[in-house]
């Protein structure tokens, strides 16, 4: 499992999470809980990443789905690169129940915007009857 300490070449993601969006300060708390972090060194066009994550907040909303976190800000943000190259990266909190998009410029040193989904606890199939 590769954690940002593991990527010396990537900047601290902890200290570049500020106030980007709503989104940063669980993700930075993800990130103190010992989750993965991992940065693409490929970039990628405006119009893909900005595509996937407008399309995402337009089924989050459709299914009403309140356990996404900085989505819309993030759609706002990334229409601002219009044109440009960006690159991505993930969080993945250490207890799963949390996953982040993170989104750079092209050289991957300016955290533009960050995304996270909080998911629910899979209850246990164990009967607790049982010993």
């Amino acid at each position: 499992m590769a954690t940002e300490d593991e990527h010396p070449r990537h900047p601290n993601i902890a200290a570049m999470l500020t106030d980007q969006t709503s989104a940063c300060k669980a993700a930075r708390a993800a990130i103190a809980a010992g989750g993965e972090v991992q940065v693409s060194d490929r970039e990628v066009p405006h119009w893909m990443v900005h595509g996937i994550a407008a399309t995402r907040l337009r089924r989050s909303l459709k299914r009403g789905l309140p356990k996404t976190l900085g989505l819309d800000e993030t759609v706002e943000i990334l229409a601002r690169h219009r044109g440009k190259q960006l690159r991505t990266g993930t969080i993945l909190a250490a207890d799963r129940l949390s996953f982040f998009t993170l989104y750079f410029d092209a050289t991957g040193t300016e955290l533009l915007a960050c995304s996270g989904v909080k998911r629910s606890p899979i209850p246990s199939t164990k009967d607790s009857s049982e010993p």
